[in-house]
């Protein structure tokens, strides 16, 4: 006798109980909903999102030491580990200049801010300094400087991740010197505490739909779909550049790899989904660390470029600097020059650097840009409050696979590539499948009947005997 089907509703009850991206798609609808129809009480939400973020960053750092270690520990190559991030640094460089002279480029031929004959002096600039705190970018020298840690345990309790890089590079080096001989339980135990804090990333993302939920109907509440009309072209824009840059990711990341990123992006469709309804990267970094290696990336490439990215690699934020600072210029009634969007470039090269982890930096790079060409009033900056938020999409989106992409690169660059296991895992689009821990409680529809004449036939046999 065939089995039976299962009914639509259990099919789709199933599918909401197992699949994370079924829970995150649905938590996205209903925050757009409640943030429609009860902004005021969306504007509470806030905790939500910002609780699960706060718990995710508690796991970085110890993560990608942890990584670090053991990728250098087993690759067994110090000198290998340099070259690599040596390789990625100037991936880094190369990727976020293109960004920042597609930006120049779309800007300069779309013009978005034309028309709009603002007077700088009207707007109210006190809400910059809210946004951001009334902090500052570091300099080139401070930022070096801040990259070195001064406390074993403060680099952990300040999450500073280039720091946790260093003191992760020192640890491996030291292990490579030490011989496992020497220290035969320190490795092993590195790996095991892996394992825990992966374990503890499975615990945390079922949190993630609740998440996503709070951040969405913030977003919604907050700022309305009004605004989208009012900044229409502006974000329409930076999209479309955006797009343009990831279908470059894609060319170059075929071409050096022989991967597809679409299939790639399947694979992390989950991830992605979760960054955007919660505007964060950090927020989804362990497990994509965790689909890299499934992916064929090697431990030592992945810990390093990853997490190297978040601070090197802002793609989408440098495409949004390029694009924000001209439309700025535009709005105010300011052409620019050549030499000056030259000096546009070469400014946004250097802030968008130490941009990673602080609040407001986009305003704080725009601000010093405008100052550095003395011709944009800095108080200019505050005509994207409005808008700035619904970027975040954008950013998120191009800055996660433009640092996703690096890794592949650059470990088919220095041979830490396994191509046919990542070949394997992205045509499955998927990695190994979660247990469903309701799976064996609730029987399919005609297993029950199927359970009731066996149980009869045992106890026809026992009455027979």
């Amino acid at each position: 006798m065939p089995p039976s089907v299962p009914s639509l509703p259990r099919r789709v009850a199933r599918i909401l109980r197992t699949s994370l991206f079924a829970q995150v798609a649905v938590a996205l609808v209903l925050g757009i909903v409640v943030g429609k129809l009860w902004p005021g009480f969306a504007s509470d939400l806030q905790p939500l999102g910002d609780g699960f973020t706060r718990l995710i960053k508690t796991i970085i750092s110890p993560l990608v030491f942890c990584v670090v270690v053991v990728g250098i520990a087993k690759a067994g190559d110090l000198k290998a580990f340099g070259r690599i991030g040596l390789k990625a640094l100037i991936w880094f460089e190369v990727a976020s200049t293109l960004a920042l002279l597609i930006g120049l480029l779309a800007a300069n031929v779309v013009q978005p801010g034309s028309g709009m004959n603002v007077d700088p002096s009207t707007l109210d600039t006190s809400a910059i300094d809210a946004k951001t705190g009334g902090g500052s970018l570091p300099s080139t020298t401070e930022f070096i400087v801040n990259a070195i840690p001064t406390s074993f345990i403060g680099a952990f309790a300040e999450n500073a991740l280039l720091q946790v890089l260093i003191l992760a590079c020192l640890v491996g080096a030291a292990l490579l010197h030490l011989g496992h001989t020497k220290v035969p339980q320190v490795l092993p135990a590195i790996e095991q505490a892996q394992e825990i804090i992966f374990a503890v990333v499975g615990f945390i993302m079922r949190l993630a739909p609740i998440a996503v939920f709070g951040a969405m109907a913030v977003l919604i509440g907050n700022y309305g779909l009004g605004v989208i009309e009012t900044y229409a072209k502006l974000i329409i824009l930076c999209y479309a550049a955006a797009a343009l840059f990831i279908a470059l990711l894609a060319v170059a990341l075929k071409m050096l790899t022989g991967l597809s990123l679409w299939k790639f992006l399947r694979y992390i469709r989950e991830e992605m989904l979760l960054a955007l309804g919660t505007a964060s990267t950090e927020s989804v970094m362990p497990r994509v660390m965790q689909k890299l290696r499934k992916a064929g990336a090697r431990d030592d490439a992945v810990g390093l470029v990853l997490p190297t990215g978040y601070s090197f690699n802002l793609d989408g934020a440098s495409l949004y600097l390029s694009i924000g600072t001209l439309f700025i210029a535009q709005a105010v009634g300011v052409d620019l020059s050549l030499g000056q969007q030259i000096t546009v470039v070469l400014v946004l090269m250097l802030t968008s650097k130490g941009m990673a982890g602080i609040p407001g930096s986009a305003f704080l790079a725009l601000s010093a840009t405008a100052s550095s060409l003395g011709a944009i009033p800095a108080g200019a900056v505050a005509l994207l409050l409005g808008v700035d938020r619904i970027m975040d999409s954008m950013r998120v989106v191009t800055n996660l696979l433009g640092n996703c992409v690096a890794v592949f690169a650059v470990s088919r660059w220095e041979g830490a590539l396994d191509l046919e296991k990542a070949k394997k895992v992205l045509d499955e689009g998927k990695t190994e499948a979660e247990p469903d821990p309701e799976a064996e409680l609730e029987p399919e529809e005609g297993a029950a009947e199927a359970v009731v004449p066996a149980q009869k036939t045992k106890e026809t046999a026992s009455e027979a005997s």
